[in-house]
């Protein structure tokens, strides 16, 4: 027979986990409260018929990673996810969620991925994107960002990452007396937070985009972290990359000039200034030797260009266009955007 949300909605949220005999409710208390004192409203709305309208693909994807399920058996249909996440948003709007599912139902708008995972449930976390600069370029900073990488994915966050504040291969490290091994190992190290803590419970991959600025000193290595050929030890496939690109940069590529690499422990504030005041400083540093290695600028464009024809990444986004056109520009330097390129905000290292 056809259950009704409300009976849906009861079930799963009185969920007794057989393993262990535990009361593990997939929806949370509210939610249920919710449907329970306005089912007849609610049951009444629903229209099933609705279902019908996804395709094989559409409806195999909702079955995989959408739908909530009670002993790896689908408990819910299309219908009643569309009304858990309405009524997840409006609360107890009656009349506001149902509005939402109608318009969700009838294929008007969707929401992203996180809000159908976790509208309704106990832990709602609907965004999908988040910006994080790393802490510090220390270990305590390192592994205190990657836990916050972390718990983002475990909510179906994607990442976007500044990572150019980190020390380049072969710096000098004042606390051990030894020297970095630089951006790659590091990256690596993300690479398997990213593997192991997909998002929302292995209903997709884990989704980092890690920025850097091509004045660092790793930027070659950092290019070839998603090829397919080379040393395994060298490579990060399952992150994304991406380029924060100065003005300056691409000066140089057009007149074919010098570009120096530097490492942003012996060349600091590079990545927290923009515009003129970057390539003041940048231009100062060139000038008191503090260079690690010089190029030609275009034989790193080609780089890029070669990393992008192989694996579609880096991306590229403009650190000075982004800047230059922010309205936070009184908070500080914009550092990076996001997985997908359309959140450029200011977010300092204490905030996410």
């Amino acid at each position: 027979r056809l259950f009704s949300l409300a009976e849906v909605m009861d079930d799963l949220y009185n969920y007794v986990n057989p393993h262990n005999g535990k009361h593990s409710p997939m929806i949370s208390k509210e939610t249920l409260n919710i449907v329970q004192a306005n089912k007849d409203r609610l049951n009444s709305a629903i229209i099933y018929d609705r279902d019908f309208s996804y395709n094989y693909f559409g409806f195999k994807t909702l079955e995989r990673s959408y739908l909530l399920k009670i002993n790896s058996k689908v408990a819910e249909r299309p219908q009643h996810m569309l009304m858990r996440v309405s009524v997840g948003i409006h609360g107890d709007d009656i009349e506001a969620a149902i509005e939402t599912y109608n318009l969700l139902s009838e294929r008007w708008f969707t929401h992203a991925s996180p809000t159908l995972f976790n509208a309704g449930t106990n832990r709602p976390q609907l965004s999908s994107c988040f910006l994080l600069c790393m802490k510090d370029d220390s270990i305590e900073g390192i592994y205190d960002t990657l836990k916050q990488c972390a718990l983002i994915s475990k909510s179906a966050g994607g990442i976007g990452l500044a990572v150019s504040c980190i020390r380049a291969t072969g710096s000098y490290i004042a606390g051990t007396n030894g020297n970095s091994n630089g951006l790659v190992p590091m990256l690596r190290v993300y690479n398997n937070t990213a593997r192991y803590v997909d998002q929302g419970g292995n209903k997709r991959p884990g989704a980092f985009a890690i920025y850097l600025e091509p004045w660092h000193l790793d930027i070659f290595e950092f290019l070839d972290l998603k090829k397919n050929t080379g040393k395994e030890e060298q490579r990060a496939r399952d992150l994304f990359f991406a380029l924060w690109i100065p003005d300056l940069f691409m000066k140089r590529v057009e007149t074919n000039q010098d570009w120096s690499l530097m490492c942003p422990n012996e060349c600091p504030g590079l990545d927290e200034v923009w515009g003129e005041e970057f390539e003041k400083l940048y231009e100062s540093y060139e000038k008191q030797g503090r260079v690690r290695r010089v190029v030609r600028a275009q034989q790193l464009w080609y780089a890029i260009i070669e990393s992008q024809t192989e694996t579609g990444t880096p991306y590229m986004l403009y650190k000075d266009s982004c800047n230059r056109k922010s309205n936070q520009q009184n908070l500080g330097t914009i550092k990076c955007s996001n997985l997908c390129t359309e959140i450029v905000e200011f977010t300092s290292k204490d905030e996410v």
